[in-house]
């Protein structure tokens, strides 16, 4: 097994204060203090879950592979209150979640992205009503397809340290005429070409730097219709990238790539990185607070690029009314158990994905309402 150095090194010094413990001992020590470095966060002011209702019936789910470990938990969890509720889940990708709801296969649509702004059509044009978003987890740090939080690298050699959400929008974008904000155009996120950055002196550099062009790195651009979390946070939900972006559908070569470039800025999971590249702290404003990308800073919301996960549902809208929308009961008891405190639990034992703050979770109570 290999453990960090700073665990190590806590390690040894433990055993050299207690030179005269047996072996068994001090290797239980050693994982205690390793033990003692996992994050947990405290959850006691979530609220309890608590029946409004006894439900029955089968809960149909569609979408998204990775989310299947903590959906068993919930699930689990759920039928100790509901005893006379049945699940069926058919997880086999984010792509084709919406569609189950569409087509009334499915009653949930698990996701580990947003809604892309062609997929809320289908529901919207059967009941004149949108999707229901819930967020009902934080994505992971650095596990691989957990909706890891987005993080930013350069070569280990760059002298930056930090970089801010314009920034970002003037390296890796390009002028545009607007950015999709869900279904909506929104022209106030065009900008001019003399927005973009394409030297490092633009970021403040100096000397050898100042002049040298800055080489962006990034994964494939998606699908037309599709925007990925980097470009909705980011690039204002455009679709428009800065000339000579590099970019790569292996994340592993991408950071390989960055990691031979000093020049070079990329952006992914920190789950990719490498010994010749170094993470940057983000911010989302002008003059911060820069945050880096940690397991505390990514479940507190802090980290301005930590990613939801997100539970889809269509709401009821009998005799044909969309002023009078209503939530299917067992639909609900269930979305309620997720937003709460032992729904919560369950997603920390499940252990990549990361739970809701309690802010995050009052927000996401209201749309149930």
């Amino acid at each position: 097994m290999n453990f960090p150095t700073n665990l190590m090194t806590r390690s040894a010094a433990a055993w050299a204060a207690f030179p005269s413990l047996p072996r068994r001992f001090t290797l239980v020590l050693a994982m205690a203090l390793i033990a003692g470095t996992t994050f947990a966060e405290d959850l006691s002011s979530l609220p309890e879950y608590r029946p409004a209702q006894k439900v029955s019936g089968l809960i149909r789910s569609w979408g998204n592979p990775h989310m299947a470990d903590v959906m068993k938990l919930w699930q689990t969890g759920f039928r100790n209150y509901h005893p006379d509720v049945l699940f069926f889940d058919y997880l086999k990708g984010s792509s084709t979640a919406i569609s189950g709801v569409n087509q009334n296969v499915s009653d949930l649509a698990l996701m580990g992205r947003q809604i892309f702004t062609f997929e809320y059509y289908g529901i919207y044009r059967r009941s004149l009503m949108l999707p229901v978003e819930i967020e009902v987890a934080t994505g992971s740090l650095n596990v691989p397809y957990k909706s890891f939080a987005v993080t930013v690298f350069v070569h280990k050699d760059n002298p930056l340290s930090k970089v801010t959400f314009r920034q970002l929008d003037g390296i890796f974008g390009a002028q545009r005429e607007g950015g999709w904000q869900g279904m909506k155009w929104n022209r106030a996120m065009a900008r001019t070409a003399k927005d973009n950055l394409r030297l490092w002196g633009q970021l403040g550099l100096t000397g050898e730097w100042a002049n040298q062009p800055i080489h962006p790195y990034g994964p494939p651009g998606l699908y037309p219709g599709g925007y990925s979390f980097f470009q909705r946070k980011v690039l204002g939900g455009a679709d428009t990238w800065a000339e000579g972006l590099m970019e790569y559908d292996d994340r592993k070569q991408l950071m390989e790539a960055l990691g031979q470039d000093r020049y070079g800025i990329a952006y992914t999971g920190l789950c990719y990185q490498n010994a010749q590249t170094k993470a940057l702290a983000v911010a989302e404003k002008e003059g911060g607070p820069y945050v880096e990308p940690t397991t505390a800073s990514v479940a507190s919301r802090a980290y301005p690029l930590a990613r939801p996960v997100y539970i889809y549902f269509a709401p009821d809208t009998p005799g044909g009314d969309p002023a009078n929308p209503k939530v299917d009961p067992k639909v609900k008891e269930f979305l309620r158990y997720i937003l709460s405190r032992q729904g919560q639990q369950d997603v920390q034992k499940e252990g990549d994905y990361l739970p809701l703050t309690a802010d995050v979770l009052h927000e996401q109570l209201k749309k149930l309402e």
